[in-house]
């Protein structure tokens, strides 16, 4: 499902509004997408989207984007939101070249699994450096309520980005 396409300053932008404004609605709004005490990972959904739609790079491109943000607005160490979006995104984005993920249960299970991997490479960092926090719990607390509250947006995310990028194609491919 990699999508080749005329790379503009306009895609780009639209590119980055996106990631922007994905990590403003789930740093500030996290109450408005709030299920009884869980947050989804609405970057990571994104993640995961630009991974299969356009590749590794861009996926590790919008790790780093919306990882710088979520490290300053949640007020963590700079870069571990970012390590464990970017490596996501590679691994995915090379992973996606060999799956067929059209089928929206792939693109959910996938949401799942990266989910779940990129908890626990982030608990697994805050263990190293706070030991007293534990691993266990934190995983069985968060991450995998988070994953999967992930998982099941992820069909509604996919839809509304794919229109945003779909469209923009076809107007500057001269479709529309």
């Amino acid at each position: 499902m990699i999508y080749l396409q005329n790379s503009t300053i306009r895609n780009y932008i639209l590119w980055i509004v996106c990631i922007v404004f994905t990590a403003l609605l789930q740093t500030n709004w996290a109450e408005f997408l709030r299920f009884q005490e869980v947050s989804p990972d609405i970057i990571l959904v994104l993640v995961v989207y630009f991974a299969i739609a356009y590749g590794a790079e861009r996926a590790m491109f919008t790790g780093v984007i919306g990882g710088l943000y979520q490290d300053v607005a949640v007020n963590t160490t700079l870069g571990h939101h970012v390590l464990c979006y970017v490596i996501i995104g590679y691994i995915l984005g090379h992973l996606a070249t060999r799956l067929v993920s059209e089928h929206a249960a792939v693109k959910a299970g996938l949401v799942l699994l990266a989910g779940l991997c990129q908890g626990i490479l982030f608990v697994a960092i805050q263990y190293v450096i706070q030991p007293q926090r534990g691993m266990i719990y934190p995983i069985l607390n968060t991450v995998v309520p988070i994953a999967f509250y992930s998982a099941v947006l992820t069909p509604v995310v996919f839809l509304i980005v794919d229109r945003i990028f779909r469209r923009r194609e076809l107007i500057s491919d001269g479709i529309l």
